[in-house]
């Protein structure tokens, strides 16, 4: 069978497979019975459409999906019959994993799934499901068993198990390692350990309250996340936030992202036994810290960011105290950075090193530094672009290399683009009201948003009381996961620790 329609956009496309559902905000929502998501799949197979996240609300699976040859974003949904729904993995691997969370979640399965084992349900829950719809038989929680680790044969293999718990203060996770001598054959990670159920203690509160929970889904992206919820609510809603709003938003965001690329450069580094940048750099982010605790209360600016606009503005003398610090930043940094290319024994580390290639990048399509390194990768801020940065006229730091260099390179050049945002943005920024009361409405609403690590997705459904009704956050992690575990592969077991922090994927923003 050919493709349907090969010059055809998204929109075009999916309104032949089913029909729109309003009010969905600010992208379309089409509703497809069983064989439109079928022609979906084919579709898939012949179009570069990403797949931005798979999530159930109640019976109904949905996907969302962009079109970035014409810069064009949808949702499209199935009401699964019998409690199944054809599976999205064969033609887009990045849905894996996320259909074994819906499984675990939701209880609905994926018919046709690459791999049906559970994935965030450990066999440690008091009740399986939690997701489910309203009215559904309780599940019983399922026993915990040995997880069934990918088999892999070959004379001379033996596996290497790391964590959960592993040698610092770090986040938890398992990795298993078959390794041929030093050499990595295959790495398999098992996640899912520090599972919060955010997604279900969500349901049934008011926004503001709703909020708290969106920021603490993963903590190093605090102002990311809640930016993510309070645009999707807003959007559900249909109201428009202060000017003013949005570029104290913008300089929060712009701090965060600056202080965790600083923390990344410098652990990158010292797995690569150079601890002087790290020292420095760790220096520097703790400067920005302190910054942000004076300003807008909190080291991480946990809770600055809500519906309707933000908790605390920013007050004239913390506004050029930014503005000292932004100008005070770069020579440091960019005396630490012609360290890093000055050191041949530290190059001789990450270049080279975790290669994700091409042809893994275009089956996950992953967001943030991971794909940027490697010559794809969106970058929300841009497209499809959100206030104030449709106003800032900038272009993302991109590297085709794919390995641990790019990854730093990218986050270098962030940094820099971070500062230089934010001195403009201190400058431009209008005065005004920050906030607005959220109406109290039904409606739906999704939205994109640039954090540190990359795109986060958010996704709402508001009931007719205000109150949040299913809300899902897809982190960048989710897309970046998978490609550690194929950049690993052929390098040695003792490069894993800087593979893995070069990409620096989230635990807790995955596990939910």
């Amino acid at each position: 069978m050919s493709d349907p329609a090969p010059r055809s956009t998204l929109h075009a496309v999916l309104a032949g497979y089913g029909r729109a559902v309003e009010p969905h905000r600010p992208w379309p929502r089409y509703a497809l019975d069983v064989a439109g998501w079928r022609q979906l799949i084919h579709a898939l197979g012949h179009r570069r459409w990403p797949l931005l996240g798979v999530w159930a609300d109640g019976h109904t699976v949905h996907a969302a999906l962009e079109d970035h040859s014409a810069a064009e974003f949808a949702v499209v949904s199935l009401e699964a019959v019998d409690g199944t729904y054809p599976s999205l993995g064969a033609v887009r691997p990045a849905a894996i994993r996320l259909e074994r969370a819906i499984r675990d979640l939701a209880g609905l399965n994926a018919a046709g799934a690459v791999d049906d084992r559970p994935w965030l349900d450990h066999g440690q829950w008091r009740a399986a499901t939690p997701l489910a719809a309203t009215g559904a038989k309780p599940a019983v929680a399922r026993a915990a068993t040995d997880y069934p680790f990918l088999p892999v044969e070959g004379e001379g293999l033996h596996q290497i198990p790391v964590g959960p718990v592993h040698a610092g203060i770090i986040e938890p996770g398992h990795f298993r390692f078959h390794a041929n001598g030093e050499t990595i054959v295959r790495l398999e990670a098992r996640l899912g350990y520090v599972h919060k159920g955010t997604e279900t203690l969500t349901c049934g509160k008011p926004p503001a309250d709703a909020v708290r929970l969106a920021g603490r889904i993963s903590g190093d992206s605090t102002v990311a996340h809640a930016l993510a919820f309070s645009r999707a609510v807003e959007a559900a809603a249909g109201i428009e936030i202060p000017a003013r709003a949005h570029w104290v938003r913008a300089v929060m965001a712009e701090w965060e992202r600056i202080a965790n690329h600083l923390g990344d450069i410098g652990a990158v580094c010292n797995d690569a036994a150079f601890a002087f940048i790290q020292a420095h750099c760790t220096v520097l982010r703790e400067t920005v810290l302190q910054a942000c605790a004076k300003a807008f209360g909190h080291r991480l600016m946990m809770d600055g960011v809500v519906p309707g606009g933000v908790a605390v503005d920013l007050a004239p003398e913390q506004a050029a105290a930014f503005a000292g610090l932004a100008a005070d930043l770069l020579p440091p940094f960019e005396a630490l950075c012609r360290t890093y290319d000055s050191k041949g024994s530290l190059l001789d580390r990450t270049v080279t090193t975790g290669i994700t290639t091409r042809a893994e990048i275009e089956r996950f399509w992953p967001p943030g530094h991971v794909g940027r390194a490697a010559g794809a990768g969106r970058d929300a801020r841009l497209v499809p672009g959100y206030p104030p940065y449709d106003e800032l006229n900038f272009a993302a730091p991109r590297f085709t290399a794919g390995d641990v260099d790019a990854r730093v390179r990218v986050r270098m050049g962030e940094v820099r683009q971070s500062v230089h945002l934010i001195q403009r943005m201190l400058v431009a920024m209008p005065d005004g009201p920050t906030r607005i009361d959220v109406p109290v409405t039904a409606g739906e609403g999704m939205a994109l948003v640039e954090a540190f690590r990359g795109e986060i997705l958010g996704w709402v459904r508001l009931a007719a009381d205000g109150s949040v009704a299913r809300y899902h956050a897809r982190d960048a992690s989710w897309l970046q996961w998978p490609l550690l575990e194929t950049a690993v592969y052929d390098n040695i077991v003792a490069d894993f620790p800087l593979c893995n922090k070069s990409f620096n994927c989230s635990y807790s923003g995955h596990d939910l």
